[in-house]
């Protein structure tokens, strides 16, 4: 790997990827963000992601891994100092082999597939990146066709959420709107199709136990922001709302925890 651009000190081009880390406005205007890890790197390749830049450790030996990966994807290589690639890394302990700058790719909700065993999950107003990552990992593992990140919320593509998603970012389609407005606009066009999509929200007073409401019809459930719950305008727009019991001294659940219990019961209910 000696042709091609090197780096080895923090010039122009280190300080983009370092704005592509902490730098929301930047992610957005660049159209593009800064993917750490084996897993979420091999990810975005298999699901065919839009891979702009190879950044690779200058100074090791490269992995059976990266070698492959350096040599089967196109996109510009770049050899990086090692302290550099510690710097954008994101671990303190360890210097990563690779990173990979990728493509935002459109937010339309045209990228959900709807059918009628559709399952997609609607986040309102996150405030925690990690929160989206860990729902994103949840919808994935349980067999939603998608999420829908609402309102004024977190970064879908800060490091955080990345990271917590562990890949399953790359793995189904997690796109961003800015009000519920437009997501109420595609389930009319939805059941315009001909598909019964029903609007479930979760919340402590919901009408019927989560166990109890028939998950195996085509479903948006509703997650709604960590501290407020669901706002006014989306609770409005549910078809129905269920809870999910507790018997502890909790008074409510994390909101991704909230969606995983969700999630898994609709996966238990469309196994059976």
């Amino acid at each position: 790997m000696a042709q091609g651009l090197r780096v080895s000190t923090r010039n122009a081009r280190f300080q983009q990827w370092e704005a592509l880390l902490g730098n929301r406005t930047k992610r957005q205007r660049r159209g593009e963000f800064l993917v750490q890890g084996v897993r979420p790197i091999t990810m975005a390749v298999t699901h065919g992601w839009q891979i702009r830049e190879l950044l690779y450790d200058a100074g090791s030996s490269l992995s059976g891994w990266a070698r492959e990966t350096l040599a089967d994807v196109r996109a510009e290589k770049v050899a990086v100092a090692r302290e550099l690639m510690h710097e954008l890394g994101g671990k303190a302990d360890t210097v990563p082999e690779l990173l990979a700058v990728v493509a935002i790719p459109e937010d339309s909700l045209d990228r959900i597939p709807a059918g009628p065993s559709m399952l997609v999950v609607v986040f309102d107003r996150p405030t925690s990146p990690g929160n989206i990552g860990t729902l994103v990992r949840s919808a994935d593992a349980f067999g939603a066709d998608g999420v829908v990140v609402t309102g004024h919320a977190a970064d879908v593509y800060d490091p955080k959420a990345v990271r917590a998603s562990t890949g399953s970012l790359f793995g189904l389609p997690v796109v961003r709107v800015p009000s519920h407005q437009a997501v109420l606009a595609w389930v009319r066009d939805v059941r315009a199709g001909g598909i019964d999509l029903r609007v479930v929200g979760t919340d402590e007073d919901g009408d019927r136990d989560a166990a109890e409401y028939d998950f195996t019809r085509p479903t948006l459930a509703l997650v709604g922001n960590e501290t407020t719950g669901l706002s006014a305008a989306w609770r409005e727009a549910c078809d129905d709302l269920v809870r999910i019991p507790m018997s502890g001294t909790a008074s409510s659940l994390n909101a991704a925890t909230a969606a995983t219990v969700v999630l898994y019961e609709a996966a238990r209910q469309r196994r059976s």
